[in-house]
């Protein structure tokens, strides 16, 4: 079992299951724990979530055991870590290789990768917790949770916006602006499941660049994301008049790239179960330089 541990530095009385809610424990991990395998101790005792904590407790939480996926495919290629711990496993995903399965992708995706990594660690949890993914032809770290309650605490980080994610992207065109924002609501287009296009009522949208390097033909922007929507940045440069290069999609297929010309290669975030800031770096492919040259 894996297993978490607290003390109540609360000065005043708490119930057990407001201290874990403020701890990241959600309410349907605490169902999980309550009714399949999992436990709740205080100062070693087991104790319902109503229990009520005194300052000094000894809290401990056991989560439930995540079995292995049986339908999911192994993989025992090679993957790159950038960093791990007890709770998190991030890899650098190489382009043209996808980050969950699909019926097109059944086989040799990150997760499959993942999935062989931890079966050839006999990791206690083979429960695979995709925190962010890279479209197929993006490179750049990839998060995985090594557990129920480290992919909640990252989740939620996420849907607040709260994970740094910096990119660089190569675009059709001379990019005349040094710095600028792009600050417009993407959706999904109609009739189709995939894109998504710039549109009324679409979700608010906010992605910063700076102008990196260009050529008569070609530019690199580096980019901050502040929020984190499907396509953002390949549907922001699009309709500005500067798609991605290699973007069949959003722009058009090229002879120097089978894929979008854009890397994630920095993402920071707070890890609260180790009270610590985890950044990662992922080296800048050399295509991008090739790019320019040419």
């Amino acid at each position: 079992m894996i297993n978490f541990n607290w003390v109540n530095e609360n000065e005043s009385r708490l119930k057990l299951r407001t201290f874990l809610l403020n701890k990241g424990v959600t309410r349907t991990l605490l169902k999980r724990i309550k009714f399949h395998g999992g436990r709740t101790l205080v100062n070693g005792e087991d104790v319902y979530t109503n229990h009520m904590l005194e300052k000094g407790d000894q809290v401990e939480i056991m989560l439930p055991p995540e079995e292995q996926n049986e339908v999911l495919n192994v993989s025992h290629l090679p993957i790159d870590i950038l960093f791990e711990n007890d709770n998190y496993l991030i890899i650098n995903k190489p382009v043209n290789v996808a980050t969950v399965p699909s019926h097109i992708y059944p086989n040799d995706t990150m997760v499959n990768r993942v999935l062989g990594y931890y079966i050839k660690q006999d990791y206690p949890s083979k429960t695979i917790h995709v925190v962010n993914r890279l479209d197929r032809g993006t490179s750049g770290p990839v998060i995985f949770a090594k557990n129920a309650l480290a992919h909640a605490i990252l989740d939620k980080e996420f849907k607040n916006h709260r994970i740094k994610k910096s990119y660089i992207a190569g675009l059709v065109g001379r990019i005349p602006y040094q710095h600028a924002s792009i600050i417009l609501p993407i959706g999904r287009k109609p009739d189709s499941f995939l894109e998504r296009m710039v549109i009324d009522g679409g979700k608010y949208c906010d992605t910063e660049f700076w102008k990196y390097k260009t050529s008569a033909n070609f530019s690199l922007v580096k980019i901050r994301l502040h929020t984190g929507r499907t396509h953002q940045i390949r549907v922001h440069f699009s309709t500005i008049g500067y798609p991605l290069i290699g973007d069949w999609l959003y722009g058009q297929e090229t002879d120097e790239l089978d894929h979008q010309a854009l890397h994630s290669y920095e993402l920071a975030f707070w890890d609260a179960l180790d009270d610590m800031t985890i950044k990662v770096t992922a080296p800048i492919p050399n295509y991008f330089n090739d790019l320019i040259k040419k």
